[in-house]
């Protein structure tokens, strides 16, 4: 687990300035403690922070070939690398190295473009080529691991893991993008390609871009992509049979380290069942010594511990539990920092402080995340799939008038669960499948937004809108059933743009590698396969998962509420930081953008301090906006 940088000279004559890259590289220390390393050639420079994990000896980079005129940059695991290894040495290869990263140079050598389709793992690399006068940029299946970019207007191309990186470059506009602000206010963060910034762009999950000298078009180009092909229909009993074997061994792919290796543990289904397989309970066998952190909260509405107590215990592992508490607001800067980009998943803390935690005990650590978009385990799929049964009986030329005549009249009410949200749900039933999921994962709808802006910055998005993201992908979807189709969307949006860029930066934050073996691209492939019933059935989400989970997990584990990895963020912005809020949405930095109403923002602040109003997801957002343009502007 690394961080990578590059500097390309995309007219191929120029020399690449070694303290601009050294300081590309310095800024990405914490990806790589390890070691760090430059690699410079005319027109091309490489930089390298690593975190040693497989091969600790000989798994040095920049790495070069034999020759010397190919060099490679390159960032996460690869769990097939042994058997990429046994093929290529049958080519001819010859190795030096027991490491993956030589499996990927010895790729890219043999199958060129296609070597990705044969790597399973997690990775973002960087591979120049001399002999064909190619730089080549690839970023995993799912988007695990992170790949930012530029075209400078000098002609430089310069990529790295972290905004962070490329942003060290005066040369780049700090100039924000009008539509990323518009998506980070819908989404809580800003969806790929894009960055806030002009210019600044993410590679997106299974694309990659080949660059050639003389040449300054810059082409992403989409190498895999996530198909529904339903599998003809087989008894329940054996696909609960296949399931469990393609989770353990999903899991034990990734459990190679030469390093102290753990999990999280939150007392959820998804971490609870890595857990499992990692203890390798079978037949009533559990092998000890796994290790397990958890975070939990002092607010018990909010804490999960006692469940992940549960699983440790049956599977005697060595357990390791921390709280949070009001204080850990204090690092709304440091998260701002990690970040590079507004981002405002308040659960970006307890996500640090679990990381925090298991650094202390170990280098890797196994996630459950993928779970709930393999198998529709969020409750937003139960509202989708419920608003949609609604929406399909009802002609269009009356549902649309009226349920949104329903939802316009009828009370807003944030403070009540979302079941009993009926304008919510009116507004949705009101829209197109697609519109209405949108407008149920929306941090602030269109009318807050609406409402949230200044006249002159929403003239300046000149009509765009952040449904416009979701409805790009949606026309590319490979599939027409409705559930299948807003798990697709969150492949593309949530996935990347949410959960896995909070885990990759909390975790490198504190240079700890964190693998996903529900998101291994194989068992995605495989899950995809499944008939939507069997992950969503009487409004049980991620049903045929826990049947086949119920011999190793204990039934309250699986069936109980799901109350999700968050903070009392309403209570928090009330208390203890009633005065931050106050400074932050209120103080001048925000306001001097031009791009928000002020009025609206007084409004905001006064009816949540007044208990009158839940508005604890806006307010979060504009200071986690607020702590961006701070650190922004101070880095």
């Amino acid at each position: 687990m690394c961080g990578i940088v590059g500097i390309f000279d995309t007219q191929g004559n120029r020399e690449i300035d070694r303290e601009a890259l050294r300081r590309m590289n310095e800024s990405q220390h914490h990806r790589g403690p390890d070691e760090g390393e430059l690699y410079l050639e005319k027109a091309l420079g490489m930089g390298h922070r690593r975190l040693s994990v497989i091969d600790v000896a000989t798994g040095q980079q920049p790495f070069l070939n034999a020759a010397r005129d190919v060099a490679l940059v390159f960032n996460g695991e690869i769990y097939n690398y042994r058997l990429l290894r046994d093929e290529l040495v049958a080519l001819g290869h010859v190795f030096r190295t027991k490491s993956d990263t030589e499996v990927v140079m010895n790729a890219w050598i043999a199958w060129g473009e296609d070597c990705v389709r044969r790597l399973r793992g997690m990775f973002a690399f960087g591979v120049w080529d001399r002999r064909k006068q190619t730089l080549f940029l690839a970023r995993d299946h799912v988007g695990v691991k992170p790949m930012f970019y530029s075209l400078l207007p000098s002609g430089l191309f310069v990529f790295g893991s972290e905004l962070k990186s490329i942003m060290t470059f005066p040369e780049l506009s700090r100039k924000l993008n009008p539509c990323a602000v518009e998506d980070y206010f819908a989404y809580g963060y800003v969806p790929e390609p894009n960055t806030i910034f002009h210019n600044a762009y993410k590679l997106s999950p299974g694309h990659s871009i080949l660059l050639k000298v003389g040449d300054r078009a810059v082409q992403p180009k989409r190498w895999w992509d996530l198909s529904f092909n339903v599998a003809p229909a087989r008894p329940e009993a054996d696909v609960e049979a296949e399931l469990i074997e393609r989770v353990r061994e999903a899991v034990k792919s990734q459990m190679e380290a030469e390093v102290p290796l753990g999990a999280f543990l939150s007392g959820g289904v998804d971490s609870s069942a890595v857990v499992a397989m990692m203890a390798g309970e079978r037949d009533g066998t559990v092998s000890e010594g796994v290790t397990t952190c958890s975070i939990g909260f002092d607010d018990p509405e909010f804490d999960e511990t006692q469940y992940a107590m549960q699983v440790a215990q049956r599977y005697r592992t060595h357990h390791h539990a921390q709280i949070v508490d009001k204080d850990d607001y204090g690092l709304i800067d440091t998260l701002a920092h990690l970040y590079d980009e507004p981002f405002a998943d308040s659960s970006a803390i307890p996500t640090y402080r679990v990381c925090q935690l298991a650094r202390r005990h170990v280098t890797v650590a196994l996630s459950g995340d993928g779970g709930d978009e393999n198998f529709a385990g969020y409750r937003r799929y139960r509202f989708a799939m419920a608003e949609h049964s609604v929406r399909s009986k009802v002609p269009e030329a009356i549902r649309k008038p009226l349920f949104g005549t329903l939802g316009s009249l009828y009370p807003k009410a944030d403070w009540a669960p979302r079941v009993f949200r009926a304008k919510t749900t009116f507004e949705s039933i009101a829209r197109d499948l697609v519109e209405g999921y949108f407008h149920g994962v929306s941090r602030l709808p269109d009318r807050q937004r609406d409402l949230l802006f200044s006249d002159t910055f929403r003239s300046d998005l000149q009509g765009y809108r952040a449904i416009d993201v979701m409805r790009a992908h949606a026309k590319e979807a490979p599939t027409d059933d409705p559930l299948s189709l807003i798990q697709y969307l969150d492949f593309k949006t949530w996935l990347p743009g949410d959960i896995l860029t909070k885990v990759d930066r909390a975790s490198m934050a504190h240079s700890l590698e964190v693998r996903v073996p529900l998101l291994d691209h194989e068992f995605c492939e495989y899950a995809a396969t499944l008939p939507p019933s069997l992950k969503l059935r009487g409004g049980e989400g991620k049903y045929i998962l826990k049947k086949s989970l119920e011999p190793h997990l204990p039934h309250d584990i699986m069936y109980r509420a799901k109350k999700g990895f968050s903070i009392p963020l309403a209570a928090w912005l009330r208390g203890p930081l009633r005065d931050a809020v106050r400074e932050a949405v209120l103080g001048a930095r925000l306001v001097d953008t031009g791009i928000f109403n002020r009025r609206y923002l007084e409004k905001l602040v006064a009816e949540h301090h007044a208990g009158t109003a839940d508005h604890s997801v806006a307010l979060w957002s504009l200071m986690m906006f607020d702590a961006f343009l701070r650190v922004s502007a101070g880095a």
